[in-house]
């Protein structure tokens, strides 16, 4: 069983799973993935979720492990995707006297999932409904949109724990040693990115609660210092750039679009660029190149134009920035082409459907290979570049206080 203190009643049943490849079989996780479930042990027991199907036996031995005899009278649903819902019909059959606890939608989305008569055993709350355990006390907060309909958190009054579902999560096992933010902004953007303005109504109901520690449902518990992730979370999801930096993505065939991207990059940074990311879109992790065009104030897109539009793994990463919701930024565009250039266009018409994008006026038109005069067009680009447009808070990171 996994090793992870809470607290003396509070205990961690979760699974690390290091086999899974790819998480929602998209996004890459080369350190595997965590399923977090935990057990309140009071004068009535409550499970606070399951786990994906992958964990089923190693997550049962836990539980077994810290009922210690004991049964569970309530099981807290708090998401029913499959990767937390996964075993609720194993624990429903294994302790058939335990009552379901959830909200309306919670239980709509159940019966799609299961074969299950939990008529007689479901309990459903609402907004700000409580559920006394004994010493402990369960206060129901409804987050919809963060990132399912169904999705509701929880705050246990008696030790200050909010029971976070997917807010606050990030890829990797617990036993990974790796900076929190950086996994964790890429699972933001990728998974939650889309939903910001449920997530920042979520923020403020949160902003009530005296929170001591927040505990998701993927990757670690938090513990100290919680300002930082709250502060991380008030930015991403109010879509302001995190850092000042550019992120050139490009969409190169035969490499001499890839050849003007690293180009400009260079020219970015001899001009005193804050921070220069070039990534290459056919090669590079989608979910990654993302989370940068999240991060950063600024980018540039270069792309060759392919079969009269733009290259396609340039129209999937727009496809993508659109689906999350991406705005508020500055973008550049340098286009190739050796006869009828279209990219620019392209790509100009797909932003042009994002909120609040400010697409540079000069634009760099390459006529297969770099030469004199896409130069000093790159260059013109790279100029207009430097001119940030967003603002910042108080400190270097751009993090503004909530």
């Amino acid at each position: 069983m996994n090793r992870v203190e809470i607290s003396e009643s509070i205990k961690y049943i979760g699974v690390n799973d290091q086999a899974i490849d790819l998480f929602e079989s998209q996004y890459i996780v080369e350190n595997g993935m965590s399923y977090n479930s935990y057990l309140i042990l009071d004068e009535k027991i409550a499970i606070m979720d399951t786990v994906d199907q992958r964990a089923t036996k190693v997550w049962l031995s836990n539980l077994e492990n810290a009922l210690a005899g004991r049964e569970p009278d309530y099981l807290i649903v708090s998401h029913m995707e499959p990767d937390h819902a996964g075993n609720i019909g194993t624990v429903v059959e294994k302790y058939p006297n335990m009552k379901l606890v959830g909200n309306a939608k919670t239980f709509q989305f159940l019966s799609q999932f299961f074969d299950l008569d939990v008529s007689e055993k479901q309990i459903v709350v609402k907004e700000g409904d409580e559920l006394s355990l004994g010493t402990h006390t369960l206060q129901f907060i409804m987050a919809p949109m963060v990132h399912w309909p169904e999705v509701m958190v929880t705050y246990e009054k008696t030790e200050k724990i909010l029971f976070s579902a997917d807010g606050f999560g990030k890829f990797g096992t617990l036993d990974t040693d790796e900076d929190w933010a950086c996994e964790a902004r890429r699972y933001y953007f990728n998974i939650v990115g889309k939903y910001g303005v449920q997530v920042q109504a979520l923020l403020k109901k949160a902003a009530n609660l005296d929170i001591q520690m927040i505990c998701p449902l993927h990757g670690p518990i938090l513990k100290e210092n919680l300002e930082y992730y709250i502060g991380k979370y008030q930015v991403w999801s109010s879509y302001e750039p995190e850092d000042k930096g550019i992120l050139i993505a490009y969409a190169s065939i035969h490499g001499n679009t890839k050849k003007a991207a690293e180009q400009i990059g260079t020219m970015l940074e001899e001009m005193g660029a804050e921070k220069v990311v070039v990534s290459d879109l056919s090669r590079e992790d989608m979910a990654e190149v993302i989370e940068d065009a999240f991060r950063y104030d600024r980018m540039i897109l270069a792309a060759a134009t392919y079969d009269g539009g733009v290259f396609p793994v340039m129209e999937d990463f727009l496809n993508h920035l659109k689906a999350k919701g991406f705005q508020k930024r500055k973008v550049g565009l340098i286009e190739n082409g050796t006869w009828a250039p279209m990219a620019a266009k392209k790509m100009q018409t797909a932003l042009e459907e994002m909120k609040d994008i400010t697409i540079c006026e000069n634009q760099v038109s390459i006529k297969s290979t770099v030469n004199d005069t896409s130069l000093a067009a790159m260059k013109a680009l790279a100029e207009e570049m430097l001119v940030t447009v967003h603002t910042y808070g108080a400190d270097s990171n751009g993090i503004q206080p909530i």
